[in-house]
């Protein structure tokens, strides 16, 4: 049985983690001189809500500045990705859920404008109709919540379903709401992608290991 997708956003459905990464060090340069390297995003940033990043990053400003900071890195965020490149496979993935009646959607610690921002950069906006936002929530990612909401708007159980993600704290989530999850090695090595649960792991959605798990999920020949 499959029929239901549910996918991250940021490093899943296009490679964004670049784009984040300089967003970060831009402002943090222009605000206080302060370097920021791609280990340190890695470790700490990538895959978080907006509110872990800033606890992170300023431990000791109130909320209202870790927000206003947040809004300044999300809008530098969208003016460096005005144009994005679905994923490769992204589309025929999509198109494949259409054709066999496979609900969709977007399951993200982004804030709701870079997601409409970026699902309308990537020409999705009609596509993918269902974006849950974990800051909307009252738990974000690493806890399982927005994948539990995302099955129950699919009206899917989690043995009938696939979730996809590229981060740690993403994988976490699918995992422990019961999802068999592929992990995307766009931001993080295979290894790591394993150890935090990855069902398997994929170069993009193109790859074989992907298409013969949706053909024997189905019935389809291979």
């Amino acid at each position: 049985m499959l029929n239901a997708l549910l996918f991250d956003l940021d490093g899943t459905l296009a490679d964004t983690d670049a784009l984040h990464l300089l967003a970060l060090q831009q402002l943090l340069q222009e605000e206080e001189g302060r370097d920021f390297g791609h280990e340190e995003f890695m470790a700490h940033v990538s895959g978080q809500a907006n509110a872990n990043m800033c606890r992170y990053l300023f431990p000791g400003r109130s909320v209202n500045e870790h927000e206003a900071f947040a809004e300044r890195k999300e809008q530098r965020f969208r003016q460096l990705s005005a144009q994005l490149e679905p994923m490769p496979g992204l589309l025929r993935l999509l198109d494949f859920a259409e054709q066999h009646g496979i609900a969709t959607c977007v399951v993200t610690n982004a804030p709701r404008a870079n997601a409409e921002h970026m699902l309308k950069a990537l020409g999705l906006e009609q596509r993918l109709h269902q974006v849950l936002v974990a800051e909307e929530l009252p738990r974000a990612k690493p806890d399982p919540l927005p994948y539990l909401r995302g099955l129950e708007c699919l009206r899917a159980s989690a043995s009938a379903a696939l979730a996809f993600e590229d981060s740690v704290p993403g994988l976490t989530a699918a995992v422990g709401a019961g999802i068999p999850t592929f992990g995307l090695a766009t931001s993080h090595p295979p290894r790591t992608l394993l150890e935090a649960g990855a069902h398997r792991v994929i170069r993009d959605f193109d790859d074989p290991q992907l298409w013969s798990e949706i053909h024997h999920r189905l019935g389809l020949p291979a």
